[in-house]
């Protein structure tokens, strides 16, 4: 299903009419994978063949493509359906976070208070017991100001009606939970965009290429670089053959992505595979710090209410949120301790990956610089390289057959493209009518 989805988003970019390495090379999947798919596909939606007079193949497809899926298979409308509970399930997990924060703190903050009032009324009976009349006693309570308005933070549009907007569009919630798990890895899709620059620089190329045009985009290149194993995934995937030149060089040609079905494309792959810097929390720096704040007066207020609950007769006395507290107390405190560690443990390795994702790029952009500095050798593969290029257009004026039109037409058309030679034929002999 994965599958269907990228090819079908493939054949979408690629204007509809495609071939099969026009596929793979957009999509960045094994031609086989691609072909395979396609021809699926095509059967799904009942797309049309054009097969030109050299024997190569060019598929269109429908516009209305998702539609046609859409309508066919159960599966996909099921999918489609999953995908939006999926999107509210999610956000609801999302900004539960930030809710289960605000009601510890509520639950924390009234706890204490109603604590306090009862401990400064048996200090007032004590002392109205014994006669006194003054110096009643003291209580301390925490001070935490939540201010009148503490309900904007559950507003999404808050940034449009309180300051400026921001880069950020993440209300309080979300920030919530970006603070705590950050928002996902920004290479999550590397390989597929390794293998689609790889195919775009191919396909740049004209379809034959050197291997020191391909290592800017690979991962490790192995110990011995001499022997090019490195090259072995790149020739398997995309149906590569290596080429040999007059001098020893090994030029590599791929002749299924020589093959398009539109002349007018054209790439300009990047130099090298840029792998993107994580980011430590899409929030702004105010909700990151309004995040962390509440976090640390959570975390406090949990560890002056556990020194008030100290004696838990007295939570068993008065009952209610203070016994429900009581009964809390240690998950009130866990999630204060774990609110800080986790960003905090977080913040670190986000600061060590990215120092590897800054070496990764730095030793691919040095193999983009081998460019500017060919040797003797490398010239002379590039040079060999060029004999190699091409590109095959799949034009509609030179088609042997088409599924877009019937058998009889295509007979018809056949049998007047026969005469109409012989005709010729005949006028060159001086026989002609």
């Amino acid at each position: 299903m994965a599958q269907t989805k990228t090819i079908t988003q493939a054949v979408e970019r690629l204007g509809y009419r495609v071939t099969v390495g026009d596929v793979a090379a957009e999509a960045g999947i094994p031609l086989l994978e691609a072909q395979q798919g396609v021809l699926a596909l095509a059967s799904e939606v009942q797309a049309h063949l054009q097969v030109a007079e050299s024997g190569e193949v060019a598929y269109v497809f429908p516009k209305n493509i998702q539609a046609v899926l859409w309508s066919k298979s159960w599966r996909l409308r099921w999918q489609s359906a999953w995908e939006k509970v999926w999107r509210a399930l999610f956000y609801l997990i999302r900004i539960s976070f930030g809710i289960l924060l605000i009601l510890s703190l509520v639950l924390i903050v009234v706890a204490i208070t109603l604590l306090a009032i009862a401990a400064s009324s048996a200090g007032r009976d004590d002392n109205n017991g014994g006669g006194s009349r003054g110096g009643g006693g003291m209580v301390f309570m925490p001070r935490i100001w939540l201010g009148p308005d503490i309900f904007w933070m559950f507003d999404p549009r808050r940034d449009r009606r309180r300051r400026p907007r921001t880069k950020s569009e993440l209300n309080f919630l979300e920030a919530v939970f970006s603070f705590l798990f950050g928002d996902g890895d920004p290479n999550a899709d590397l390989d597929d965009r390794r293998w689609q620059n790889v195919a775009q620089v191919i396909q740049a190329n004209g379809g034959a290429v050197v291997a020191e045009q391909i290592t800017p985009f690979l991962g490790d290149l192995g110990r011995d670089r001499d022997l090019e194993d490195f090259m072995v995934p790149v020739l398997s995937r995309f149906n590569g053959v290596p080429q040999v030149s007059p001098q020893g060089g090994i030029v590599y040609q791929f002749p299924e992505l020589q093959v398009t079905a539109k002349e007018s494309r054209r790439f300009t792959p990047p130099r090298f595979l840029r792998e993107i810097p994580q980011r430590f929390s899409q929030a702004t720096s105010g909700q990151i710090m309004a995040a962390a704040g509440l976090g640390g007066a959570n975390l406090v207020g949990a560890l002056v209410l556990g020194s008030m609950l100290k004696d838990p007769s007295l939570a068993i006395q008065l009952g209610g949120i203070v016994a429900l507290a009581h009964s809390l107390y240690w998950v009130l405190l866990g999630y204060g301790v774990a609110f800080l560690a986790v960003p905090l443990v977080r913040y670190f390795w986000v600061q060590r990956q990215n120092a590897r994702i800054e070496a990764r790029n730095a030793e691919r952009e040095q193999r983009a610089e081998v460019l500017n500095q060919l040797t003797d050798d490398q010239r002379e593969k590039l040079a060999f390289a060029e004999t190699l290029t091409g590109q095959t257009v799949l034009g509609t004026d030179n088609l042997a057959y088409t599924t877009e039109t019937d058998l009889t037409e295509q007979e018809e058309a056949q049998k007047d493209k026969i005469d109409a030679e012989w005709q010729r034929l005949l006028e060159q002999r001086g026989g002609g009518k």
